[in-house]
This record gives C-alpha cells, sequence and structure tokens, in this order.
C-alpha cells in the first residue's frame, strides 16, 4: 500500500509540522457480480478497484461464469499484468464455504457484492466477523410517483422503460407506480396502451422487445405474486401471461399494502398500480417499504417535484426521468435494504482506498518528558 492515489495538504496546529492525508490502495479487493447484467456489473465490480491500484478477485456468478471470465480475459489479452485481476467460479452449492474462505483470507481488504438483499445479509455477516469493510449493492422496490401535475405521456414512457427494460431484472427497475387519483385513471389507460405493444419472444431471433426471464422459476413466482394480488382485489390491466420462460409487460392495478406484490421485490416486467390522494399519502406510500435503491417523481412544478424527491427514502432519485439510470461519476447505491456504500465517483473511490495521516516534522520538537 505504497502507491498514493491522492494527497491533500492539511494545516497542522503543531508547529514546525507539515500534515497531508493521502489515499492508497487497500489491497485485494474480493468483487462479486450478478448475472442479470454480466458485462456492465461485471466491469463495475473490478473498474475503480483496479484504477485505484488494487488487485482484484472477481466471484463470477454461478449463472454466468463464462461471461465474466471474458472480461478478465479481454483485460489479459490488453496488456494487464499477471495476478492483478484473477477470476473464481464456483458450483452453486459450493458458494457459502467459497464465500467464507474468500472473506477470511488476510490478503482479502475490501468487499464489494451486487445482489439480493438475502445473500448480502451473509456478505455483511460474514465481512463484520473478520471486521472487513463491505459495499453492498442489494434488491430494490423502486417507486414512480405520478402526482397530479405530471406530463402523463412522459411518466408513462418513463415507466415503461423502467419497469419493463431488460424484462424488469435490473436493481432498479420499477416496481410501483404511485399515482395521484387524479390522474390515475388517464395515466393507467395510457401505461396499458403502452404495455400491450411489449411482447416477450425468443430473444434469438431479435423481433420481439422483451427477451426471456432467467427461468422458469423466477416465471413461476411473477405468477404466484400476480394471483396472490388479484385474489385480493388488484385487476390486471394488460399482459399477464405467460409461456415458459417468456412473459410480456404486465401492469397491475389497485395494488395495497396487503397483497404480497406491494412488499416482495418481482424482478420481473411486471408493474404495480397504487392510487393515493395527495403527496403526503404518495410519499408516504414510497417510502412503505424495506428497500430503498432508486425512486423516481414526476410532476410539472419542478421546485414541488424537487421537494417530493427529498422526502423519499432512497439513494438515487430522479425528477422526471426513470429509475433506471446509472452514470459512472456519480455515488451509486441505496439505503435501508439496498444496501450500503456507494459506486462511482469520489465516493466509489473512498470504498477502495485507506485514508492515512502523513506528517512531515521540519525542526526540532519539544517533548514533556
Amino acid at each position: 500500500m505504497t502507491t498514493q492515489i491522492s494527497g491533500e495538504v492539511i494545516p497542522s496546529d503543531k508547529p514546525g509540522c507539515i500534515a497531508m492525508a493521502i489515499r492508497a490502495p487497500a489491497g485485494v479487493v474480493l468483487s462479486i457480480a450478478p448475472w442479470n447484467a454480466p458485462v456492465i456489473l461485471g466491469v463495475r465490480a473490478i473498474a475503480l478497484p483496479l484504477a485505484c491500484g488494487n488487485t482484484v478477485v472477481l466471484k463470477a456468478s454461478e449463472i454466468c461464469p463464462g461471461t465474466h471470465r471474458l472480461i478478465a480475459e479481454c483485460l489479459r489479452e490488453a496488456g494487464l499484468p499477471p495476478g492483478v485481476l484473477n477470476v473464481i467460479t464456483n458450483a452453486l452449492e459450493d458458494a457459502p464455504g467459497l464465500i467464507d474462505a474468500l472473506i477470511s483470507h488476510p490478503a482479502v481488504r475490501r468487499i464489494n457484492f451486487t445482489g439480493s438483499t438475502r445473500v448480502g445479509h451473509i456478505i455483511a455477516q460474514t465481512a463484520a466477523k473478520y471486521l472487513k469493510p463491505a459495499l453492498l449493492e442489494l434488491g430494490g422496490k423502486a417507486p414512480l410517483l405520478v402526482l397530479d401535475d405530471a406530463d402523463l405521456d412522459a411518466a408513462v414512457a418513463a415507466s415503461a422503460f423502467g419497469a419493463f427494460m431488460n424484462q424488469g431484472q435490473i436493481c432498479m427497475s420499477t416496481e410501483r407506480i404511485v399515482v395521484d387519483n387524479k390522474v390515475a385513471d388517464a395515466f393507467v389507460a395510457k401505461l396499458a396502451t403502452k404495455a400491450e405493444t411489449l411482447v416477450a419472444g425468443d430473444p434469438r431471433k431479435g423481433n420481439t422487445p422483451l427477451g426471456s426471464l432467467i427461468g422458469v422459476e423466477a416465471a413461476t413466482r411473477i405468477q404466484g405474486l400476480i394471483q396472490d394480488a388479484i385474489g385480493k382485489g388488484a385487476r390486471v390491466v394488460a399482459g399477464g401471461k405467460v409461456e415458459g420462460t417468456l412473459m410480456s409487460a404486465t401492469v397491475v392495478d389497485h395494488v395495497t399494502s396487503s397483497m404480497r406484490i406491494y412488499n416482495e421485490e418481482s424482478f420481473g416486467p411486471v408493474v404495480s398500480i397504487v392510487r393515493v390522494n395527495g403527496v403526503d399519502e404518495a410519499v408516504r406510500v414510497a417510502n412503505d417499504t424495506e428497500y430503498g435503491l432508486s425512486a423516481s417523481v414526476f410532476g410539472r412544478d419542478i421546485a414541488r417535484a424537487l421537494d417530493v424527491a427529498k422526502r423519499i427514502e432512497s439513494g438515487i432519485c430522479h425528477v422526471n426521468g426513470p429509475t433506471v439510470h446509472d452514470e459512472a461519476q456519480m455515488p451509486f447505491g441505496g439505503v435501508k435494504a439496498s444496501g450500503y456504500g456507494r459506486f462511482g465517483g469520489k465516493a466509489g473511490i473512498a470504498e477502495f482506498t485507506e485514508l492515512r495521516w502523513i506528517t512531515i516534522e521540519t525542526g526540532p520538537q519539544h517533548y514533556p518528558i
């Protein structure tokens, strides 16, 4: 840890002393990447740690190990020295023991994990056991608030993109649309019309807007959420049918807190409509979740919408934009059960470096003893 990443001279209260704060590489970073965006999130897991001067062990997802291995091969061919980036693959049943062995290894100084909140709990507990910092980017239940003065066409376009892009298999996916009753009927009608055009098909043919879910188990789980909602009074206004792993865009209206889909992350191409009366109830519903990753607010009165955005408990919130939005220079991460720590920008540099205080004595020192 001798390479300096950044430094700042700080005035010292001690005469004849020059003080500085520097950031130095942490050492070995364990990076654990998910399957749902294997290239983007695989690269994100390693890029900033490497840029900060660390070496990295990338534990590939059990579902897409070949893709994660190819990232390392590309960097090796580009000239990355041997041993700087190392990739480990494993069978699913071996994951618990492997994770413990990697985190407990004395060389590992930092961990970053992107994945489910369930596994995030395990990573956090294991890292705490060995007193090692961890950056956790976990699940989400992103709300998109449609205020009574919103541009409905813009809100529909952002909702459809946020809810159904990548078949809804994104941590930032729009899971709940919290819409003011004054505009709810018009908004739902427009969104249903849009959703009906977003059909799923064989992604290998490339002729449909949506492709496949990760597996049949995911489709079965999502169908269970929808059926539970229907049984408790909700209404499917678009989509709802599943064929194997193919599921077209689905909109479920009149969702309430008694339904599983209100609280559980669907991670699929289904979005819930929760109708509310006024801003205060919209904020309450938006915050009525264990998650807090991304959110969005739509309203023509920007000052009002910004005030609403500040009241939402999430690491990220966009005004008049979709919940799915990421930029490498921005601090990306969540609160509550969506994790802690931040990828991106200066916040990300802080995650993968050690902040050190160094002084230089420039003259004779006086000591009390």
